[in-house]
């Protein structure tokens, strides 16, 4: 689960919630300027299901050391290694390009994203090192067999790639940032096209949850996207099944967001 420390509470947002509004980016991407990602149905599939894996984790979220919400980035290495896995099989099951793709993100997330950019940082990344190190081998070699086997073109399959990145710390930023203060934000090397485009995707605060996006990559501005959302009062929790009871108590609120032309 994101979460956001809101003053009095935290907001949290589940990953699968985060993931879902992810996929909203991925449906709606595109227009004279960005080109729809294609092929267009695994890339909606990847976008919407990438975090898939965590449905099993946040049926029984955890408190960290302090006594907070277990955020996302500091979660157990080798637990998460496996939610990952049985997502790429089952995002596999219903297409293997969609499954591909989510093998990638899983992978890259210990890579810079394989693009030399700083990730979140993940705590006990390092010393779960050697399991890290067998995970991404094992993602790289079924890219490669996949690549073969399907006859793939690489060069779109890493611009898809970077495209799912793009979604991802999309939402990551509706989900992590104060919306209704207003923060801005920009996204580096975002893919206009399938010819080596890039530009730099500038955010802007608006109003609460209104950005305005430079340049604009959807279909029409602007653009109303949802994300379901938790808000719980910070208290101190004795131990993990009373913050679940407060947790799963608490009332989802579905925020709209407006991204429009800047």
């Amino acid at each position: 689960m994101i979460v956001r420390d809101a003053g009095d509470g935290y907001q949290i947002v589940f990953q699968t919630d985060h993931a879902t509004l992810s996929g909203q980016l991925a449906e709606r991407w595109g227009n004279e300027r960005f080109a729809r990602p294609e092929p267009f149905e695994p890339m909606k599939i990847a976008a919407f299901r990438h975090d898939d894996g965590w449905s099993v984790w946040e049926r029984a979220p955890r408190l960290d050391d302090e006594g907070r919400p277990q955020n996302f980035l500091d979660r157990d290495v080798a637990v998460h290694l496996h939610l990952y896995r049985a997502a790429i099989a089952a995002v596999s099951e219903e297409d293997r390009y969609a499954g591909l793709l989510v093998s990638m993100h899983g992978a890259g997330l210990y890579k810079g994203r394989y693009a030399g950019e700083e990730s979140p940082p993940l705590t006990g990344a390092a010393s779960a090192q050697d399991l890290v190190d067998e995970f991404v081998r094992e993602q790289e070699a079924h890219r490669g067999r996949l690549v073969e086997e399907m006859g793939l073109d690489e060069t779109r399959l890493w611009t898809n790639y970077r495209l799912l990145q793009v979604y991802d710390r999309l939402s990551l930023y509706f989900c992590m940032n104060d919306l209704e203060g207003g923060e801005p934000a920009s996204l580096e090397d975002v893919p206009v096209d399938y010819s080596a485009g890039r530009v730099d995707l500038k955010l802007a605060p608006a109003a609460p949850w209104r950005v305005r996006a430079q340049p604009f990559p959807f279909g029409e501005s602007p653009s109303r996207f949802t994300l379901l959302r938790r808000l719980v009062l910070k208290r101190d929790w004795p131990d993990h099944e009373s913050f679940r009871r407060d947790l799963f108590s608490a009332e989802p609120e579905v925020v709209e967001i407006t991204v429009e032309s800047g």
